[in-house]
């Protein structure tokens, strides 16, 4: 069993542009979809999707409509664990034009008050495992904080879930401020996987705020060398696999047993939503069914270079993934 949180889960509505967004203009749309979302589960979904059982842990009003969206859903190992919280789950709203630019506005979301949060932290702990129950493999937390929770809250439970799980594999996939925690508790809080992008990558290393943004761009010209410093100094500090996903770039994944680059399957961009989630989820997929390190990096870079290959805020199957694989190297 593979465990996801999303703490701030969502209603994702995906709009889709027949030209470019018209800033200030009337914009028509073409198709609109909605689907229960929030990146922990979309995680579970891709993998519930590709036969693995996963429990997505989601606060939300008993009745919410993306409880309702869940329950809908043709996906027997796909299971819900709700937590009943005081406030309305948000509306995120992604616009998507023909050549696959994504522009999301996305709420803060209601929040969450101190009882509801440690609800929260109780439910995530018991649905990993309980004292005579086989734990779970692997505990996914994804996404942005709602409003009132405390910015180190993933670095807490990455620190809870270590208490009483020590076997347990614990992924992280959060930005900005969360992030920035999670890293200066390092080596406390450190996850065994963090899944950032060029610049938050150089963020969290500490490098200068021009290095870090730069880090993108220098992949994409093939300059792989500070992604793999950036990432070497996370791994140092305790993180057991850095997997940076850098666009058409492809992706670096580096552990203390080196470092590997995997190129993007390419397709046609339609929707970048999901993407990132669905690299995690092939990642995770990759390592229960006991792949190496870059058999693990190119499966991720397929899953995600299908989702954003697919309409709006469509997951990807396992039948939807490039027929072209991911060209592997292993960096120095």
């Amino acid at each position: 069993m593979i465990i996801t949180l999303t703490p701030n889960p969502s209603l994702d509505r995906t709009v889709t542009l027949g030209g470019e967004l018209v800033r200030g203009g009337v914009n028509r749309l073409e198709t609109v979809m909605v689907e229960p979302g929030g990146k922990g589960v979309n995680v579970a979904r891709v993998l519930a999707a590709s036969g693995q059982e996963a429990t997505a842990v989601v606060p939300a009003p008993e009745h919410d409509p993306v409880l309702t969206a869940l329950d809908a859903l043709d996906e027997t190992l796909l299971s819900v664990r709700p937590v009943a919280v005081a406030g309305a789950v948000r509306i995120n709203t992604a616009v998507t034009e023909p050549d696959g630019t994504t522009t999301k506005l996305n709420e803060a979301g209601a929040g969450l008050s101190e009882q509801e949060a440690s609800f929260v932290e109780a439910a995530l702990l018991g649905a990993v495992g309980r004292p005579g129950q086989e734990p779970a493999s692997w505990a996914v937390l994804s996404g942005s904080l709602p409003p009132g929770a405390p910015s180190d809250w993933y670095a807490r439970l990455v620190a809870l879930l270590r208490a009483e799980h020590p076997g347990l594999s614990i992924a992280v996939d959060t930005s900005d401020a969360p992030l920035a925690a999670l890293a200066a508790a390092l080596p406390d809080s450190a996850p065994d996987l963090i899944k950032p992008n060029g610049e938050e990558l150089g963020q969290l290393a500490g490098l200068p705020a021009e290095r870090a943004m730069a880090l993108e761009d220098g992949a994409r010209a093939g300059d792989l060398g500070p992604v793999v410093e950036a990432a070497t100094i996370l791994v140092q500090a305790g993180v057991t696999a850095v997997m940076a996903t850098l666009g058409p770039a492809g992706g670096v994944l580096v552990t203390a047993e080196g470092a590997w680059h995997a190129s993007a399957p390419e397709v046609p961009v339609i929707s970048t939503v999901g993407a990132g989630d669905s690299s995690v989820a092939g990642y995770v997929l990759a390592d229960v069914r006991g792949d190496d390190a870059p058999q693990r990096l190119a499966t991720a870079m397929a899953y995600g270079s299908a989702a954003a290959g697919m309409p709006g805020t469509t997951l990807p199957t396992p039948a939807d993934l490039p027929a072209q694989a991911s060209v592997l190297t292993r960096l120095a």
